[in-house]
């Protein structure tokens, strides 16, 4: 076996891939799609200082399609790292939620034996709902709804299914799937922000590939995925054929499954790390899906957002917050409102400020009509205050800490009050935020739309998250979330991983 962090290990060529094309924020909206481009670069790693971590490949999920999906790739996945472990590479497997099953795991004892260092990031542990280098980039997909594609009668009989098997339909895995072989000799299985990070410095590593699923959730937020790796300053690459997103093309971008997935890896491929392929390490050719029934080689296009004049009524769509006016807001598509608007955002609140929340919201004039609030579908009770100010009190109760929290507000605009144009502001014991920049916009009326089926950090968009500075740190406009790490990703090319 290859010492760790030995620099005469071997060495395996990658082709590294980045994109460009997806709007940004300052872009104005496309009339339409724009072809996202994409450049590649070749480059090394030293296997003997490389990490593989198999993120949430699990024995069974909720959605049936995403199960299929996983079941055609996680054969290469096992493929993959069984060639990387030959190579001297360290292999992390990480089923969430999965722990008590590997309690008696010689690979679970080895990750829960190795000394944690005092210096680890003090939010190694915690979900990353944003890095500072996404704070320009507006997000590709909707996935509030849970992402689920099934065809809605074979889903309800795949949750009978589960239910028969004494499983949570809507959490079913105990384990890793079996397709994916764990080393009980060599490899590591752990859940925890602070143990891989752990078992990474103790193994000398310096480069991490990312496997598994999901790409636009777990893959990117978990304590061990994408944004923390960075934020801990590793350079990390996903491998983009062995992965897959939670999308729903019922949802916008109204797009198939696969272009889907393709707008969020180019989305990681622009704002946070390259991709490359399993053929690297495996041979042959990269894995193509075969439930993917695209054309070979068709080009991707970002979404074109002012395409679609009726975007504001059949579906969320981003906004920034005050508005200045509506035409400037909607880039045309409405010139006022009158009547229900519906807006939305998440907020990620430290521990130290979970209780005593308090929102706070322009009142307009005596004669506008109260709104109305929801924190993670819980509703808030609202009050006049002086200056005409509307404060809700968030219950204590709704608030998960150290999570994104979906925050919901309904407002009757009329003549009396036609635009929201004074940012908010989210209030606790000794910190503040204001929540002034990215919200989603809803024009009509459907109580559905206070809540979303899963928590608001699997389901909200990045490009709407504020994070609440902690207790005693002052108050805060908006800034990224996952900017607390005093540690900068590297600025050397990661394509290159020099070793």
């Amino acid at each position: 076996m290859i010492p760790c962090g030995d620099a005469r290990g071997e060495r395996v060529e990658f082709v590294f891939r980045r994109a460009d094309g997806l709007p940004r924020r300052q872009d104005p909206p496309a009339a339409a799609p724009r072809p996202i481009t994409r450049r590649e670069e070749r480059g090394s790693w030293n296997l003997a200082q490389t990490a593989v971590v198999v993120c949430d490949t699990w024995d069974l999920h909720h959605c049936l399609n995403a199960v299929r999906r996983i079941e055609e790739f996680a054969p290469r996945i096992d493929a993959l790292v069984a060639a990387a472990r030959a190579r001297g590479a360290t292999i992390i497997h990480a089923p969430s939620d999965c722990m008590p099953a590997y309690a008696d795991h010689p690979a679970r004892r080895r990750a829960e034996a190795v000394p944690r260092p005092a210096d680890l990031p003090a939010d190694c542990g915690l979900w990353c709902s944003r890095l500072p280098q996404e704070a320009d980039a507006v997000y590709p997909v909707d996935q509030s709804d849970g992402g689920e594609d099934d065809d809605p009668a074979e889903h309800v009989t795949w949750a009978e299914s589960l239910r028969a098997r004494g499983r949570n339909p809507g959490m079913p895995w105990k384990t890793q799937s079996v397709l994916v072989a764990i080393d009980p000799d060599r490899d590591y299985v752990s859940d925890r922000g602070d143990e891989v990070l752990a078992i990474l410095r103790s193994r000398g590593i310096r480069h991490v590939l990312l496997t598994g699923v999901h790409t636009n959730m777990c893959v990117l937020g978990r304590p061990f995925g994408i944004r923390r790796l960075l934020a801990a300053g590793f350079d990390v690459a996903l491998v983009r054929d062995l992965t897959d997103s939670m999308y729903n093309p019922r949802a916008w971008p109204f797009v198939d499954h696969f272009t889907g997935h393709d707008l969020v890896v180019a989305y990681v491929e622009q704002h946070l790390c390259p991709t490359v392929t399993s053929d690297a390490l495996v041979g042959g050719a990269a894995l193509r899906s075969s439930f993917d029934r695209r054309p070979a080689g068709q080009p991707l296009a970002g979404p074109a957002a002012a395409a679609d004049p009726r975007r504001f009524t059949t579906h969320w769509s981003r906004v920034d917050l005050p508005l200045v006016d509506w035409r400037t807001a909607t880039a045309g598509v409405h010139d006022d409102c009158r009547g229900p608007a519906w807006y939305r955002s998440a907020i990620v609140v430290p521990k130290t400020a979970a209780t005593g929340l308090v929102l706070e919201l322009p009142g307009g004039p005596p004669a506008a009509a109260p709104p109305r609030g929801w924190w993670n579908g819980a509703p808030l009770e609202f009050a006049r205050a002086d200056g005409g100010v509307w404060r809700g009190v968030v219950p204590d109760a709704a608030v998960v800490a150290d999570e994104a929290n979906l925050l919901v507000v309904r407002l009757e605009h009329s003549a009396a009050f036609p635009a929201w144009r004074e940012a908010a502001w989210l209030r606790g014991r000794g910190t503040a935020v204001e929540l002034r920049g990215g919200w989603q916009l809803r024009l009509g009326d459907d109580p559905a739309w206070t809540n979303i089926p899963l928590p608001a950090k699997f389901g909200a968009a990045a490009d709407i998250v504020f994070d609440m500075p902690t207790r005693g740190s002052g108050t805060s406009t908006r800034r990224p979330t996952g900017s607390t790490s005093t540690r900068s990703p590297p600025t050397r090319s990661r394509s290159r991983g020099r070793s």
